[in-house]
């Protein structure tokens, strides 16, 4: 599947804010963003006012860029959420939210979604004691995330979990640190996402 392979600080650039796309870097002063902060390109610093279209589309692309899908994917994302009961746009982020790759960056086992994605597709991870490799997984309340026995090693999981630790977990995930597992409890709520998002824009861009 296709996937972006260009500069993550230009993202964040362009969507005039930090999306924490590189983990603790983003929190340190060799941010991008903190050190340029105009869009990139060679009229980055001279862009005018957006129409409405330019604004649910930014707000879509912020979305996407947020969660590491590319557009055909985020449709039919969309698509799915259309077709469920409650809010259209609530329900988008919700799917996104209950990605594998997004719970198990959400439990600290990864600095960002990009690394959690990489780790899943290598087979670090077992879904309820069976392996997937699967980042666009979705779970269901009460699955269980685990790092498998030979991966508990690596490096990596260890210091991204140290440093979650420290910043704390999302209410709707339980952690077992000392086992290097987690449980997806429930479906989170608009606000415990904490998403700097307009959700309605996207739905008022696809809806045209």
């Amino acid at each position: 599947m296709a996937r972006y392979t260009g500069a993550l600080c230009r993202l964040c650039r362009r969507e005039g804010e930090k999306l924490f796309l590189k983990g603790t870097r983003c929190y340190t002063e060799k941010c991008g963003i903190e050190r340029r902060k105009y869009a990139p390109g060679q009229h980055g610093q001279g862009r005018g006012k957006l129409s409405d279209y330019g604004i649910q589309l930014r707000a879509k692309q912020k979305v996407r860029r947020i969660y590491g899908v590319m557009e055909n994917q985020f449709r039919i994302y969309f698509k799915k959420a259309s077709m469920m009961k409650g809010i259209t746009g609530e329900l988008l982020l919700q799917l996104l939210e209950r990605r594998l790759d997004n719970v198990v960056y959400r439990m600290g086992f990864a600095a960002n979604r990009r690394e959690a994605r990489q780790l899943v597709k290598h087979g670090h991870f077992l879904v309820n004691g069976r392996s997937s490799d699967i980042p666009s997984h979705i779970l269901r309340p009460g699955d269980t995330v685990e790092v498998k026995e030979a991966s508990k090693g690596l490096q990596a999981v260890s210091e991204s979990l140290s440093i979650a630790e420290h910043r704390g977990f999302p209410g709707w995930i339980e952690i077992d640190a000392q086992g290097l597992k987690g449980k997806f409890v429930r479906i989170p709520t608009r606000d415990e996402m904490q998403l700097p998002v307009q959700e309605q824009l996207i739905v008022e861009l696809y809806s045209k």
